[in-house]
């Protein structure tokens, strides 16, 4: 199984224009443009990011050159590995490392990258799924790990997901509800309370809520632990309404990356904040943490919350994602 590098293939190209502005459009490309790497991979899915939407809008925070191919997931087959670790015909996954950010992503019908960012799917995990998961699942599953490492049990109390609709939020409240943990769920979606009831939220509360009397140092305690997506504010009143001992994870900045707060919720009551990176986490745990997400881990409801899309329709979920009108996890899938 060989690619012909003259061969051509459909990808979302992002181009910055003579005003500074930035098109995306699906156009045709030469394999011979892939970049430097050992595995050479035909994507059959991969899935929208936050971080996706920014390299697509421009950011040069997530991608310095452009032209460019956004897509930090991609699942798919091993066409060839010049390494020796993989096998034509495998079935593989890449999250993370720099896919998507300066290296061809995954909205493109084919990646070649290096064999130390491929990992191998999981038997009991189809491409679909891993896809699902994505980069958001395998974030939150990080995250919920560093809560299990901690050790925080289901019955020390109740575990805030904040961002609970968003892609990191939705699955961890899924896994932790399969792990047996009782969840709140904080959202700013009144509308979508059913979602996270289905999902495995206990109890639902605004943002409103969480922030009533922020301004304090200490806050009553209600969490034994937090898995924070979104930094900020909403991160801060987290931190203070943590119980005594708990453990707060954060994974992200959509709100702010600055964090306002005494030491108080830390030196009285202990309190603990670990930072969770899903990009360069090693293989070991990267293969370990998909391993429990292909089976004890694994949501029963994982599909009830995501959606389906082709190449040509990521344009308009991108607008959708940065104006927060997207619920759940995005699938693209490269054959619709």
């Amino acid at each position: 199984m060989e690619l012909n590098m003259k061969e051509t293939f459909k990808a979302l190209i992002v181009r910055e224009q003579s005003d500074g502005s930035f098109q995306r459009s699906i156009e045709s490309m030469e394999a011979s443009s892939l970049p430097e790497g050992e595995v050479i991979i035909k994507v059959e899915y991969s899935s929208l990011n936050y971080k996706d939407a920014l390299s697509s809008t421009g950011n040069r925070g997530v991608t310095r050159k452009y032209p460019h191919t956004p897509g930090i997931d991609a699942a798919g087959v091993v066409i060839s590995d010049i390494s020796g670790k993989f096998q034509p015909g495998q079935q593989v996954l890449v999250t993370g490392f720099d896919l998507g950010m300066n290296t061809h992503g995954g909205f493109g019908e084919y990646i070649r990258v290096p064999s130390a960012w491929v990992v191998l799917l999981p038997e009991s995990l189809s491409m679909e799924e891993s896809m699902i998961y994505g980069t958001a699942g395998f974030t939150a599953a990080l995250s919920v790990n560093k809560l299990v490492n901690y050790g925080i049990k289901p019955e020390d109390g109740p575990i805030l997901v904040t961002g609970a609709t968003g892609g990191v939020g939705s699955v961890a409240v899924s896994i932790l509800h399969k792990l047996g943990y009782s969840v709140t769920a904080l959202t700013g979606k009144a509308q979508a309370k059913d979602m996270l009831i289905k999902s495995g939220a206990k109890s639902i509360i605004s943002r409103e809520e969480l922030l009533e009397n922020a301004h304090k140092a200490l806050l009553k305690e209600q969490w034994a632990g937090v898995i924070d997506t979104v930094g900020g504010n909403i991160l801060e009143a987290a931190i203070k309404s943590t119980k005594y001992s708990g453990c707060v994870t954060c994974c992200g900045n959509v709100a702010s990356p600055s964090l306002a707060i005494t030491v108080y919720p830390f030196i009285l009551r202990g309190v603990a904040l670990l930072g969770v990176d899903s990009v360069e986490c090693p293989m070991q745990i990267r293969t370990e943490i998909w391993h429990r997400m292909a089976s004890k881990w694994k949501p029963e409801s994982l599909e009830s919350n995501s959606r389906e899309i082709s190449l040509t329709e990521i344009s308009e979920n991108v607008d959708l994602m940065l104006k927060g009108q997207l619920k759940g996890r995005t699938v693209i899938n490269l054959n619709k």
